[in-house]
Formats: C-alpha cells, sequence, structure tokens
C-alpha cells in the first residue's frame, strides 16, 4: 500500500484528490493538511510513502514546505496546483518535487487513459527517493560517432524534465550555434509558464514554438501542449493528428519528422521519463545518419524513456546528464 499524505488548504480539493486516489486500491490516504505548516508537521510525523502538495498555501507555500522537509525526509512529493502558479510549480520540481499536475486535471471528466497513466506515475515517483543533486558518473555507454555539420538538435523528457533540462541547459552558452526543440511532457495550459520559468536557467533564449516558425540559433523552442511538433527542414509546423505512445505532443513525431527531413544533419537527446516517447524517434533518427544521446540510469530520475531508447540499440552515446551539453557542444561545432 502506498501511505499518502494530501497538503492542501481547500476542504474541496482534498476531497477530489481524496476520491480520485481512492479509485486505485493501491493508495492509503493516512492523512491530510490545510497549510504548509501542518503540512511540514505531518510528513515528518508520519513519513508518508507520498505527498500531494498545493503551492499557494497559508503559514507556509509549497516552496517553503519542500525546503522545510527535504533535507530531513526522503519522502517523493507531487505538486497539484493551479495554472496561475505555473511557474512556481516547475520551481518546486527543481528543489525537490518529484512531478506537478493541474487541478484542472482532476474531474469527472478525467479518462480512463490519462487516471491510469497518473496512477503509474505515482506508483513508480512513490517508490523513488527525492534527489538534490545528479550524478556525474561515468559514461555508461559511449559509440563515438564520425563528426558532420549538425543543423539542430531535439530533447524528449517527462518526469524529472523540468529539473534535468533546467540543469543541462544551464550549460549550454548563448552562442549556441543550433536550434535546440523540445518535448516536455506538461499538463494542458502549463506549456508558456514553462518557457517563462526555464527562460531564466539559460543563458539561450526560451520560447514557444509557432507553427511555421523557421528556428533559430541560440534558441530553444518548446512544444506546445495540445499539438504535435513537426520539423519539415527548418521550420516548425504543427500537427492535431493522434497521440503518439499517450502524448501530444509527443518526442516520436518530432525525432521522426526532423530525421526524415534533416538526414544525418540533426542530435537527439532523450532525457530522464516514464514511458518509451522517444525510442521509435531515437531509432529513426540513427537510421538516416544523425546522432543519438540518452541520459543515463544513475543521474535519471525515471530511466524509463531514455532506457527504451538504449533497448532499441541505437543510441551512440549514453551519459550523465552533466555530461550532455559539453557533449552537444562540441558535436554541434564540428563541421565534416
Amino acid at each position: 500500500m502506498i501511505n499518502t499524505l494530501i497538503v492542501d488548504d481547500s476542504a474541496m480539493v482534498r476531497d477530489i484528490i481524496r476520491d480520485f486516489l481512492q479509485g486505485d486500491e493501491n493508495f492509503t490516504i493516512i492523512g491530510e493538511a490545510a497549510d504548509g505548516e501542518e503540512g511540514v508537521q505531518k510528513i515528518l510525523a508520519l513519513n508518508p510513502d507520498l505527498v500531494t502538495l498545493d503551492i499557494e498555501m497559508p503559514k507556509l507555500n509549497g516552496l517553503e514546505v519542500i525546503e522545510r522537509v527535504i533535507e530531513k525526509s526522503h519522502v517523493p512529493i507531487v505538486v497539484i496546483t493551479s495554472q496561475d502558479t505555473a511557474q512556481t510549480a516547475y520551481e518546486a520540481t527543481r528543489r525537490g518535487a518529484l512531478e506537478f499536475y493541474s487541478k484542472d486535471l482532476f474531474t469527472a471528466s478525467l479518462g480512463p487513459a490519462k487516471r491510469g497513466e497518473i496512477y503509474e506515475t505515482l506508483k513508480r515517483i512513490s517508490g523513488i527517493k527525492a534527489r538534490q543533486n545528479f550524478s556525474v558518473s561515468a559514461a555508461a555507454q559511449a559509440r563515438r560517432p564520425e563528426n558532420r555539420n549538425i543543423n539542430a538538435v531535439v530533447i524528449a523528457a517527462s518526469t524529472g524534465g523540468p529539473k534535468a533540462l533546467s540543469r543541462a541547459l544551464s550549460l549550454l552558452p548563448a552562442d549556441f550555434p543550433v536550434p535546440i526543440a523540445v518535448v516536455q511532457h506538461n499538463s494542458p495550459g502549463f506549456d508558456k509558464g514553462f518557457a517563462q520559468w526555464l527562460d531564466a536557467y539559460t543563458a539561450l533564449e526560451v520560447k514557444l514554438a509557432e507553427d511555421r516558425e523557421i528556428p533559430r540559433p541560440g534558441r530553444v523552442y518548446i512544444a506546445p501542449t495540445g499539438k504535435h511538433l513537426t520539423m519539415d527542414g527548418l521550420e516548425f509546423y504543427y500537427d492535431d493528428g493522434d497521440p503518439e505512445n499517450n502524448q501530444k505532443p509527443a518526442a516520436d513525431v518530432l525525432f521522426r519528422t526532423a530525421a526524415e527531413s534533416l538526414k544525418d544533419s540533426v542530435v537527439s537527446v532523450v532525457l530522464t521519463g516514464m514511458g518509451c516517447d522517444g525510442a521509435r524517434g531515437t531509432r529513426r533518427i540513427r537510421e538516416m545518419g544523425g546522432i543519438t544521446l540518452a541520459q543515463d540510469e544513475e543521474s535519471a530520475l525515471i530511466y524509463g524513456m531514455p532506457g527504451a531508447a538504449v533497448e532499441t540499440g541505437c543510441v551512440d552515446l549514453v551519459l550523465p546528464l552533466d555530461r550532455i551539453p559539453p557533449e552537444l557542444e562540441a558535436l554541434v561545432r564540428s563541421s565534416g
């Protein structure tokens, strides 16, 4: 059983989250807290397997709660908040929360597929010890690709992705010579806040990718939620097709179209996340001559996505998170 503590100042929201969690027999609610101060006390006293945490609360807000408990307890924390606190929610993941969801998701209209996906994510998260720092272990696997001209970098990330991306992009220079396109699995409506939050952690400019936009060097383009992001040459297009891997946007769509358009001049990176999104795209990039990277297991919060990419046998370099940015810079500054 997953002993869960709900921390939210709204009694109605606590009821909604409780009802949602009790829809799966694996979750047991062992307590609730109506403000941040009570939340800290109960986290430390009850030692739950999982905490759901609001951001805006009296006495202590969600960020302050995380700061108070993260050094004393390795309890996994999932933020459940409203869209108007999106940037703060991403900051919570950087400080130690493992995932976040919009309160708007937890309604009667939540479909069985999405409901099951959230349950599975929470189950996986409940078994993870929160980490403040990523490992800098040696490379797990390396097949050095030949140098060639690179025109774009495409990145896939999901659970744990905001923290990993903020770290990785902070290590790239402002004059990074090619555009970077990112598919981060986000709650609907949180994409703009994510781009704004991420922009503060890198010398590169971060923005949402726009339909028919031509990407420019030194910029990071975030795929908007609810649409697939595709590439036709060096131009972005939206695609309103069906979800792939239960995701929209899906990294596989971006990777596949980038591979078919740019051939051997694209580099892909698969970072932490649940599921297998990015694996088929990684294979396609390798088939078309591109270069493929994946985060290693030791530094990844969830090894699902990078592990699935590695299992294809089509990953050139498997690296710790902090080794990925310098490798990207070396690859894109090389000329074939």
